[in-house]
């Protein structure tokens, strides 16, 4: 009978631990899901809230005040929404470097002022040259079709103008951790063989001949602190000019979100301004969100 008893004990012992443990595991996995559940809802709040950042851009693009007008140069705006910080960066794309339109000059200094060297720089601006031109003469160091398959590419020189910014890592020689570090000065949007120097940001900037990254610091410094647009610039190099009462008509937006814990979502948008069918004022072009560089 003891040795029973003794027997039913040991029994009882291990289905309270085992119940025990099913509770604990149980209780881990209502609080992991409630977690999970949580970042999931933190995500979407800070991701309506960026997207509210973009959309107040635009309503401060549209502003027709032009003292009021938020300025496109790159310059931070908060705004404080349902407890979260909101930070909106506004550039007009007049102030980048045009793939399809640039002269040779920018974009060699472009190469040049990420440490490439000149006849190196030379070479890439062929090729990019002979990308999107609609010959099949390649330039002095360029390439066409027969130099991309004699490389190894499966395709040849577009022979077309670039469509998106992107499309340039398809360039031969054109490395992808060459791309990201000239992706900030470029786009396809602003029609222009020079750049507004009253929007560039600071890889543009250097870009210039005799321009370092200490004396494009100062400029953009100087240049965020003009709050009237109808102030002149700073002088900055011969032969390139730019006024914040002009501009184009679309513009790259950063908007990052961050909720009181920390938690954020980046949102990076190119925007056309001008109405559509559809009745809105503007379109979106270009879009990621949450890359990290």
């Amino acid at each position: 009978m003891i040795r029973q008893r003794g027997i039913a004990l040991v029994l009882v012992l291990w289905v309270t631990l085992l119940m025990s443990v099913i509770a604990g595991s149980f209780a881990l996995s209502a609080r992991t899901e409630s977690i999970q559940s949580r970042i999931l809802l933190n995500k979407a709040q800070a991701r309506f809230l960026a997207e509210a950042g973009l959309h107040r851009a635009v309503y401060e693009l549209r502003n027709p005040d032009p003292e009021t007008r938020w300025i496109a140069d790159g310059r931070p705006y908060e705004m404080e929404l349902d407890g979260a910080l909101v930070e909106i960066k506004i550039t007009d794309e007049s102030g980048k470097i045009d793939l399809n339109q640039a002269n040779e000059e920018l974009l060699i200094g472009l190469f040049a002022s990420v440490g490439v060297e000149f006849d190196e720089a030379i070479g890439m601006v062929d090729k990019i040259l002979d990308w999107k031109d609609a010959d099949e003469e390649p330039r002095l160091a360029g390439a066409e079709d027969g130099d991309y398959f004699a490389a190894g590419y499966t395709y040849g020189a577009k022979d077309a103008p670039f469509d998106t910014v992107p499309e340039l890592i398809q360039v031969m020689d054109i490395s992808y951790e060459m791309y990201r570090k000239i992706e900030p000065a470029l786009t396809i949007y602003s029609g222009r063989r020079n750049v507004n120097l009253a929007f560039s940001p600071r890889e543009v900037l250097m870009a210039i001949d005799g321009i370092d990254g200490q004396m494009a610091d100062d400029f953009i410094a100087q240049r965020q602190q003009i709050e009237d647009v109808n102030t002149a610039l700073p002088v900055l190099a011969e032969g390139f000019s730019g006024q914040l009462r002009g501009g184009g008509t679309t513009f790259s937006v950063v908007s990052k979100a961050i909720l009181p814990n920390q938690q954020y979502t980046e949102l990076d948008a190119t925007v056309r301004m001008g109405g559509n069918l559809q009745g809105r004022p503007f379109r979106i072009v270009r879009w990621r969100d949450n890359e990290h560089k």
